[in-house]
């Protein structure tokens, strides 16, 4: 991955439970790298989905091996209330990836939400078309039915499923 110089100052989070990790992901997260002089992308754990595929210390190692090229972000997790963490950490903005018109409506609410909580606006980035159908729920899915998700997620992310494949039952349910 090219690292871009920074174009603004300030300091911004991308939140997310990263569970894989995406291409799509990666792209957020480099294209507000080069936005901000400072990015920390926060690995969360969301008790709105099923159990994870991996832990979060294994999330949090898998996003670190992403960005290792770029200087200006930090990876960190945290439990609780994002706003709570978004001023502990005095950040300035939260950063949010949009791939499709539903994921506006959730994210524009939660991002309202965010700002009466914490004073902390969110910018939301349009995903890149090649990523845009691209979500950690379907490469999980479509990984566990069998399918080759290697294109969806960097290449150290596949070597960790593939590391995980043995361990993981194929379990029937909806498909991709």
């Amino acid at each position: 991955m090219k690292e871009r110089p920074p174009k603004s100052t300030g300091f911004a989070i991308y939140p997310g439970s990263f569970d894989p990790p995406t291409n799509g992901h990666l792209d957020v997260i480099v294209r507000a790298a080069a936005v901000f002089s400072r990015l920390l992308v926060a690995v969360v754990v969301n008790p709105q989905k099923h159990e994870p595929m991996f832990t979060i210390d294994e999330r949090e190692a898998m996003i670190r091996e992403c960005v290792a090229d770029l200087a200006n972000v930090t990876v960190q997790n945290f439990r609780g209330l994002l706003a709570d963490f978004v001023r502990s950490q005095q950040v300035d903005v939260i950063v949010k990836g949009l791939r499709v018109v539903s994921d506006f409506e959730s994210e524009m609410a939660t991002a309202h939400m965010n700002r009466k909580l914490s004073s902390v606006d969110t910018m939301f980035l349009m995903a890149n078309t090649e990523y845009s159908f691209v979500s950690s729920s379907m490469v999980k899915e479509a990984f566990l039915l069998g399918g080759d998700v290697r294109e969806f997620v960097p290449s150290s992310v596949w070597e960790r499923l593939e590391r995980k494949r043995p361990s993981i039952s194929r379990s029937p349910g909806p498909t991709v």
